[in-house]
């Protein structure tokens, strides 16, 4: 089957697992799109213009609409292509609440352990820069090769628990279909591959949960074009936001055309502000507007969001 063209931009780096999510949800839903390598680390010049100051990886773009968080970039794309769908009827509310294990409570132990192992070979400034992420002090490397090891002894059960899911003989984690929570778990485990040195033996022991890997990875990015982040933002500039869908405000939100501010909820300490285009019970998108973008649309999840309307 020849690759559906889009217009989708992705800006990411290729060792960032959230990324792999991204590109695999690409691949799957048969898309042509293009890729932004963007700086693993602050600062990232020529993608906060395009989000309001929102730093993580990866970010969705088309022209000047943005989606940032991979659990919102997964319900954009389903919304554009329904088939083959990350939410097969059957998986419904379960899938979501693995898909949210995953990224909530196994992703950051694995990150500690494979990076602690790696701790000499991360990129320059990495350590320093997740800690202020997350609000933390700077660590010393030996300090991250420390954490490695206890965050081991939480990575393990949770491999586990994936293991006991296949361990039927289902081809995915909730049937004969992927789901929205294989790929919010796959990346997790696609991470284990390391920098430097490799840290899949955690997952040796489960041949079934090895064949599943290898199943997700078979799925593919996609029709992947590398651009130039200068194309993206002159894209931006030349567009404005598409018309949202009607809102459907819920108690306490800002209405559209109110402004507000919203960050991750997660320890974030930078908010973005801006006018509200679009809001329901999933999503916010916030008008925001600079020289290097023009003015854009930043959309936000609302699960895993701190958000403030601003008088």
């Amino acid at each position: 089957m020849n690759p559906l063209p889009t217009s989708l931009i992705l800006h990411q780096y290729d060792f960032s697992n959230f990324a792999e999510k991204g590109r695999l949800m690409m691949g799957f839903k048969g898309l042509a799109w293009r890729a932004v390598e963007i700086p693993p680390i602050e600062p990232k010049p020529k993608l906060t213009p395009l989000t309001g100051g929102y730093r993580r990886t990866p970010v969705l773009q088309d022209g000047a609409d943005v989606w940032c968080d991979t659990k919102l970039i997964a319900r954009e794309l389903e919304r554009r292509v329904p088939q083959p769908t990350f939410y097969p009827p059957n998986t419904s509310g379960t899938a979501d609440a693995i898909a949210w294990w995953a990224e909530q409570q196994f992703m950051r132990p694995t990150a500690l352990y494979v990076s602690g192992i790696n701790a000499d070979h991360m990129p320059e400034g990495l350590h320093a820069d997740r800690a202020k992420l997350h609000g933390l002090p700077i660590p010393s490397i030996e300090a991250v090769r420390k954490a490695a090891y206890r965050n081991l002894q939480l990575v393990r059960p949770q491999v586990k628990w994936i293991a006991d899911m296949l361990a039927d003989g289902r081809p995915y984690l909730l049937g004969d279909l992927p789901c929205i929570a294989d790929f919010a778990t796959y990346h997790v485990v696609w991470f284990f591959r390391g920098r430097h040195i490799d840290c899949r033996e955690v997952l040796t022991p489960y041949p079934r949960l090895l064949a599943w890997r290898d199943r997700m990875e078979a799925i593919g990015h996609g029709d992947r074009t590398n651009i130039d982040a200068d194309e993206a933002l002159a894209e931006a500039r030349a567009a404005t936001p598409a018309t949202p869908r009607p809102s459907q405000p819920q108690e306490g939100d800002p209405l559209p055309g109110q402004r507000a501010r919203v960050r991750a909820a997660d320890n974030a300490r930078d908010w973005i502000e801006g006018e509200v285009l679009f809001i329901d019970a999933d999503e916010i998108a916030l008008l925001h507007e600079n020289d290097e973008a023009g003015q854009v649309a930043v959309h936000f999840p609302r699960l895993g969001y701190d958000w403030r309307p601003m008088s």
